[in-house]
This record gives C-alpha cells, sequence and structure tokens, in this order.
C-alpha cells in the first residue's frame, strides 16, 4: 500500500499497523540541476582534452584528477540512474537477504555506511595500486582510458548488476547462481572455473601484502593492531552501543592513526626484532588470519575491519588528490612508450594489447569483485535500492585508486621508475649496475627529447631521500607507489617527512590488499560450501551458517590458496613476476563468467533489448583474455610463454646449466615445476570459460526463441524495516524516520524483531 508525502513522492507500506517501509522520489532534473551536470561535463571534456590531445613537453597531473571525477559523476548520475530504474529496477519493500534470514553470523541487516566501507575494502585489493604502476611502462594515455573508461562500462556495471541479482536470490554465490541459470554443464564448469580462479587471485593478493610487510617492523605492528581495533568496534557496535555507527567511527580512526604512530616507535625500538618477520613467516601469518576471519561472525571482526581499512583507504587516496592538486607535479611518462609497441618493457613483457587490460586488472574491471557482489555484501545489505551506491559507487571510487596509482608512478623520473621494477637479473641490483641499465633504454619525455642519463648517486639520493638502504629492483609495484606518494605528499611538511609518508604508504597498500584476503577466504567459503552442497547427501553444506560446514570448507580453502601462497613466496624468479600475468588473466576470466550469467539472466527474463549492457563488456573481456591466454599457453618467447619458459629451463638442467635468473640447481627445479602449474592453469581457466560462454549462448538462444525462459529469483518477501538509500537521507527518508521515531518504533532490524 502506498501515501504520497508531497512533491509526487511516494511512501510505501507492507503493514498498515507500521510506518513506511519505501520511499519512491520522481526523477526530475531542474533547469539549475542541468547546468550544474552541464559544468561538470565541460570541465571533464576539457581535461580529457589536456590529457589526450593537447600534450607536450608539460602534462600537468591535476588533469588526470578532474577527468576522472568528472567522469565519475556523471556516470553514477546517469549511466548507473539508467540501470536502476530501466534494467534492475529495485524495490525497497522486498526484504533482502539480510533481514529475511538475519542470524548475527553471516546474514544481518548492516549498516549502509558500513556496508560500504566493507564491500570497498573487500573488493579494493592489490589490482588497482599494483597494476597501473607496473603498466604505466607503456605511457600513461592507454591506462588512463581504461581505467575510467572501462569502469563507467564494465567494472561498476558487472558489480552493481551482480549484486542486485544475488539479492534477488537469497545471498546466493556467483558460483551457484551460474548452475541455476546456465544448466549442468555450463554450471559444473563454472563452478570448478571460478573455485579455482579464486584460489590463484587470493594467493597473488598475499604475494603482495608480504612483499610489502616482509622485513617492515613499522607496517607489521601497525596491521596487527588493526585486528584487536576492530574486534573492540564489532563489540562496541553490537552491544555497547548498537547503532551509534559515527561514536564509533571516530573512536576507531582515533585508534588507527595511533597505531600508525606507533609502528614507527616500534621501529625505531627494541621491539623492532619481534615484528620484523620474514616471507614465509608472513605467510603462515596471513593463513591463520584468513582462517580466522573465514569463521568468525562477520559483525565481530570482517565488517568493523573492512570499514575501519577504508577511512584509512579513502582518507590516504583523497589526502593523495588533494596533494596533486595543491604541488600539481608534472607526469615525467610519454603517453605512449616504444614499449607499448614492442612488447619488451623491463616490468614485464607482452604488447599494449591484451596485456595492458590484464595487467591493469581490477582498476577497470574484476572478477574478483563479482565474488563479492554475490558473497558477503548481499547477506548483508538493507535495501535493494542500496545496490547502486555500494556496487557502482564503490567500483568507481576504486577506479580513482587506480588513477592516482597511476599518476603517482608516471610523475617520478623515468630511470628511478624501471629501476625499481625491472628485476634483478637485469638491473644488477646495485646503483651502479641499475643507473647503466636503465640509460640503455634509450627513453624519451613526454615530448619526444630524449631523457638525460643517470649515475648510481641519484639512485643512491633517492633510496635515502625515503630512508630505504636501496630502491633497485623493489618488485611488484607497491614500493614504486610509495616511492611516488612519497614525492607528491612532501607538499606537506617537506622533505623531511618524505621518509615517514614513504613508510606510511608501504603500510597503507598492505592493510589495502590484506582486507581482500580476508573477505575472499570467507567468500570462497561461501561458495565451495555452495558446491559441495549440490552433492546428493551432503544438502547441509548449502546452509552457510552451518558451524561444521563453515570450519571444514574454511580450512580446505584456505589449505588450497596457502599452498599457492607459499609456492610464490619461494618462486626464485619472484612470485609477483610469473603469478601476476596469470592473476591477470583469471580475473578477467572470472569477470567473463559473472558477466555472461548477468547477460544470461536478463534475456530469460525477457529484457534481451538490454543485454547490451553487460553484454559489450563481455565480449571485449572474451576477447582481450582468450587472446592473453593464448600467447601466455602457445608464445615461443620465454618472457611471456610459461611452456617456451619451462622448455627453457629443461634444456638448461640437461646441460648442467643454470637460466640467468636462477643461482641454484633447486631453484632451476622450482622453475620448471610451476611453469608447469601455471600454464596447466591457464589452459584449465580458458577452457572452462569457454565452456561456460557457449552453454550461455544455447540458452540464451532458447530464451530468445520462446520470448523468454523461468529463472531462479526467488519470490517477495514484504519487507519490515526502513533504511535511506544514500550515505545521506533525503528529506523524504528524514520524514519517514521521524515517523518511526513517532510511533516509537526502530526502523532497524534490531526494531523490526523486538
Amino acid at each position: 500500500m502506498s501515501a504520497h508525502l508531497g512533491s509526487d513522492v511516494e511512501v510505501l507500506r507492507t503493514d498498515p499497523d507500521r510506518p513506511p517501509v519505501a520511499v519512491v522520489e520522481p526523477d526530475i532534473i531542474t533547469g539549475r540541476t542541468k547546468a550544474v551536470f552541464g559544468a561538470i561535463g565541460l570541465l571533464g571534456a576539457i581535461a580529457w582534452a589536456m590529457i589526450a590531445v593537447v600534450r607536450g613537453e608539460n602534462v600537468n597531473a591535476v588533469w588526470f584528477v578532474v577527468a576522472a571525477l568528472c567522469t565519475y559523476i556523471i556516470a553514477f548520475r546517469f549511466y548507473a540512474r539508467l540501470i536502476e530504474y530501466r534494467v534492475l529496477k529495485p524495490r525497497d519493500t522486498r526484504a533482502t537477504p539480510a533481514e529475511q534470514f538475519e542470524n548475527g553470523k553471516d546474514f544481518m541487516p548492516t549498516d549502509r555506511r558500513i556496508l560500504y566501507g566493507h564491500h570497498f575494502a573487500a573488493i579494493a585489493g592489490a589490482g588497482p595500486l599494483v597494476g597501473p604502476v607496473l603498466a604505466s611502462q607503456m605511457g600513461y594515455l592507454p591506462g588512463t582510458i581504461w581505467i575510467i573508461v572501462g569502469v563507467v562500462f564494465a567494472g561498476a556495471v558487472q558489480d552493481y548488476m551482480v549484486m542486485h541479482m544475488s539479492i534477488r536470490r537469497h545471498g546466493r554465490s556467483l558460483a551457484q547462481m551460474a548452475k541455476d541459470e546456465l544448466g549442468t554443464v555450463g554450471g559444473i564448469a563454472a563452478i570448478l572455473g571460478i573455485l579455482s580462479i579464486m584460489l590463484i587471485l587470493i594467493a597473488v593478493l598475499g604475494i603482495v601484502v608480504i612483499n610489502a610487510l616482509a622485513e617492515s617492523p613499522w607496517g607489521v605492528f601497525s596491521i596487527a593492531c588493526t585486528i584487536p581495533i576492530a574486534l573492540f568496534m564489532g563489540v562496541y557496535l553490537r552491544y555497547l552501543r548498537p547503532g551509534a555507527v559515527n561514536e564509533v567511527s571516530v573512536i576507531g580512526v582515533f585508534l588507527l592513526v595511533f597505531a600508525i604512530i606507533a609502528g614507527r616507535w616500534v621501529a625505531e625500538s627494541s621491539w623492532a626484532e619481534t615484528f620484523t618477520l620474514t616471507p614465509s613467516q608472513l605467510a603462515w601469518a596471513l593463513i591463520i588470519y584468513g582462517f580466522s576471519a573465514a569463521v568468525l561472525p562477520v559483525w565481530l571482526l570482517l565488517a568493523p575491519r573492512d570499514y575501519l581499512s577504508t577511512f584509512m583507504k579513502v582518507g590516504t587516496i583523497a589526502l593523495l588528490a588533494l596533494g596533486i592538486l595543491i604541488s600539481m607535479p608534472v607526469i615525467k611518462m610519454p603517453a605512449v612508450t616504444t614499449f607499448a609497441h614492442t612488447g619488451t618493457g623491463p616490468s614485464f613483457a607482452g604488447s599494449l594489447f591484451p596485456f595492458l587490460f590484464i595487467t591493469i586488472a581490477c582498476g577497470a574491471l574484476s572478477g574478483f569483485h563479482a565474488l563479492i557482489s554475490s558473497g558477503t555484501t548481499p547477506k548483508l545489505i538493507e535495501k535493494e535500492g542500496q545496490a547502486r551506491m555500494i556496487g557502482y559507487g564503490s567500483m568507481l571510487t576504486e577506479s580513482f585508486v587506480a588513477i592516482m596509482a597511476l599518476v603517482a608512478a608516471c610523475s617520478i623520473d623515468q630511470h628511478i621508475y624501471f629501476a625499481m621494477n625491472a628485476a634483478k637479473t637485469l638491473t644488477g641490483g646495485t646503483p651502479q649496475t641499475a643507473a647503466e641499465f636503465v640509460n640503455g633504454l634509450a627513453l624519451t619525455t613526454p615530448g619526444g627529447s630524449p631523457v638525460p642519463p643517470i649515475d648510481a648517486a641519484t639512485l643512491t639520493a633517492a633510496a635515502q631521500s625515503v630512508g630505504e638502504q636501496s630502491i633497485v629492483s623493489r618488485s611488484g609495484g607497491a614500493p614504486t607507489l610509495a616511492f611516488g606518494m612519497s614525492e607528491v605528499m612532501k607538499v606537506f611538511g617537506g622533505e623531511s617527512l618524505k621518509s615517514f609518508w614513504y613508510h606510511f604508504a608501504v603500510m597503507f597498500e598492505a592493510l589495502f590488499i590484506l582486507t581482500t584476503v580476508d573477505a575472499g577466504t570467507r567468500v570462497a567459503r561461501f561458495m565451495f560450501s555452495d558446491a559441495i552442497g549440490n552433492i546428493p547427501g551432503l544438502q547441509r553444506f548449502k546452509d552457510p551458517s552451518w558451524r561444521v560446514g563453515a570450519w571444514l570448507c574454511s580450512l580446505l580453502v584456505v589449505a588450497g590458496w596457502g599452498s599457492i601462497l607459499v609456492m610464490g613466496v619461494g618462486d626464485p624468479l619472484g612470485g609477483i613476476y610469473t603469478l601476476f600475468p596469470l592473476f591477470g588473466i583469471a580475473n578477467q576470466l572470472l569477470a567473463a563468467i559473472a558477466l555472461t550469467v548477468v547477460t544470461t539472466i536478463l534475456i530469460k527474463q525477457g529484457k534481451a533489448k538490454w543485454a547490451w549492457v553487460p553484454g559489450i563488456p563481455l565480449v571485449w573481456d572474451l576477447i582481450v583474455t582468450l587472446s592473453a591466454s593464448y600467447q601466455k599457453i602457445f608464445s615461443d618467447d620465454p618472457k611471456i610463454g610459461y611452456f617456451a619458459l619451462n622448455n627453457a629451463a629443461e634444456k638448461a638442467r640437461d646441460a648442467g646449466k643454470l637460466l640467468a635468473t636462477t643461482k641454484t640447481p633447486a631453484d632451476l627445479d622450482k622453475v620448471i615445476r610451476n611453469t608447469n602449474i601455471q600454464g596447466l592453469m591457464s589452459i584449465l581457466y580458458a577452457a572452462l570459460v569457454i565452456i561456460v560462454v557457449l552453454a550461455a549462448i544455447a540458452v540464451c538462444i532458447k530464451a530468445l526463441r520462446l520470448g523468454s525462459l523461468p529463472t531462479t529469483e526467488e519470490e517477495d518477501v514484504p519487507s519490515r524495516i526502513f533504511a535511506p538509500r544514500s550515505f545521506l537521507p533525503t528529506p523524504a527518508e528524514k520524514a519517514v524516520l521521524a515517523e518511526w521515531k513517532q510511533a516509537g518504533l526502530d526502523p532497524s532490524p534490531q526494531g523490526a524483531h523486538h
């Protein structure tokens, strides 16, 4: 039943004896609003012109910030709104899985602000930090276009649509939705593909965390402190002060800042040795933490820790953007480098197409996000209408993180950039040999003139400026981003604080990525239990809150990605070099599965005219990822092809020799083993995705012939709670909240149940 609240605002009730549970407001664009968005669009167009057309010797980084923000605002207001009103049509009178199945463990309606923090923290991992930094070797323009345009039409679309469709299906995982909607063959292929890909994704995220924290007592101490802080916040919100989100936020941020400052004290004290961990020790610590986060109630550790992390993530990126606007650094990297054409870049091998797109990964489109959007978030969201803000909006925020990472990398001296990101076998590992190497790269400025050569003293001075012994061959992208951030952030405090900002950025990156590991492990547990539940006699596993199943599935999932993590940590080639291309391909293939599922569901629902929304990014993603897979499997170049490197290693072993990248015969054996595994996994991933797509095509053809087909969308259950759609309630939503208060009722889940 409905009523009107003036100005065509409609309030909806599901119970005549209770206040409204939803507000429907007209989408009216006034003349003033048109003028504002017109100005934003014009400013964005000017920024894009300055980046892409009016290029010269000096390209100011400010234009990147302006172009990104203006594009995001227009996309969220108009394109995301189109998808919401014309394609998905959310209804806030319908109970979400969080409300319907609330149990205080995995299902629990969570304040939209907390949930935005959790979702953003869970999706924003290594990709938007490491990918754009590595891809910068091809120039700033290709990466900038893909990060901004790709997120608007691909990444954010996927995240939003998967989340909505999971909410409509009791919060089912992507793997289970694929089985339900694509049939047995496509479903089994999707389940196998998603689960196996998930393990490699979490393992690579873990390697990046370890690279950032290894031998860093400051980072280890500060990261460790976030766990007890999150536990305190969870208990505070659950029992001490329910609903006091703003209050606990202030306390949490204060404790987090104190932990960061205390980390420096610890690093300079006798406690430093205690918190100085080796990569192997960090790997096992990460494995133990991942298991704990997967089995503890979501309100106790996962949600508050991710919310806490979001303050630091968003705050740091906002501060970096402000620093760019104040310092106005000049981009040092050309728009497009020669490495984009030759595919011989020092950071990674491969030409612009397709390797730029799989390297950037999460900054524009990430299959991992679809797992979070169909994992923890739909089990926590209060209202369907909040999915646009949380799904589409969070992905835009992550894209901005990627742009900031790209700007930070492209604004430092090119010689320093390549000295940091080239493997030690190329640089020699010393400032002298590294200087000789980068001077031989024939680098050019954005205007096309040669970059003046550097000497060893330049690299030594750069390391000393950030309090490091050396910055040569600090692979993985994270140290480069930290160096670039310190260059920008020195505007706050001067050169004397550059070392502080560098180590702060390293710790920030580790925190950024770690929150993806814990949420990813929990989601993998959901998917694994769903998959096991399809086996006759094991249906009990379908209940994600069954403790026996939760603990068993968590243990198996952690064992899976933990074994890959340990392998990567001990890889003589450097785990990030060999695993990140596989990570990128696997991640994008996972996105192809997600986009295939949502496209199929739209066509089955009789919405074929809107199938282009996920369909266009799906086709592009398949072209990119299958091309990259083909090259990684069949390329004769050992720098690109897994089996080519495997053959080279076997020939070296048979001849009693070593590769340039290995030091001992044992290292050579590891290369042979790892490349075999990675090559076979590449074949498996590509084959499974092809099977999923073919199965989906068959279902879609049948649906088009019949006009529609039944889907597994669940029946409506009336909602009994109320919550605003966005961060700040509208006047109409404030009026409804006041009505609940006047009635002496609580619109939250606690009020509905008690």
